[in-house]
């Protein structure tokens, strides 16, 4: 019983990231993706970045939901946010300015190492996958 404890608090944190992530992908299109750019660019980052960055967040939060590649694209949320902290974020220290940013990179890292995710469709193809090789 405490792998199903384990696997589920797991798919929670991992349905919490997704969704976090895809909400900020949605907001930087629906705010248009060139307000997010000219504020790449301020801090000194070309402003094609925030069309990756956002594509990444939009695509990659419904990834980690439905647990499709989850651990690469954690791995890509994680690199997001250490720029983030390091670049718009420092400034401001840690309360009111990254705990969040801090809170969905140990999410994010979590994530990336966690094993055989439950709940995940990645889990399902793999199987199919192994399943059709077999036959």
């Amino acid at each position: 019983m405490p792998h199903v404890k384990e696997g589920l608090g797991a798919f929670i944190l991992r349905v919490a990231l997704g969704f976090t992530f895809f909400i900020h992908g949605c907001l930087k299109f629906q705010g248009g993706i060139e307000n997010t750019a000219a504020f790449f660019e301020t801090l000194g980052l070309p402003g094609i970045l925030a069309d990756a960055v956002g594509v990444v967040e939009l695509v990659g939060g419904v990834c980690v939901m439905l647990g499709i590649g989850a651990r690469t694209v954690s791995a890509a949320f994680a690199l997001i946010l250490l720029g983030a902290i390091f670049t718009a974020k420092r400034s401001a220290g840690f309360a009111g300015g990254c705990e969040l940013e801090v809170a969905l990179l140990a999410m994010s890292v979590h994530t990336m190492l966690s094993p055989n995710p439950i709940f995940a469709v990645g889990n399902l193809l793999t199987r199919a996958e192994a399943t059709g090789r077999e036959g």
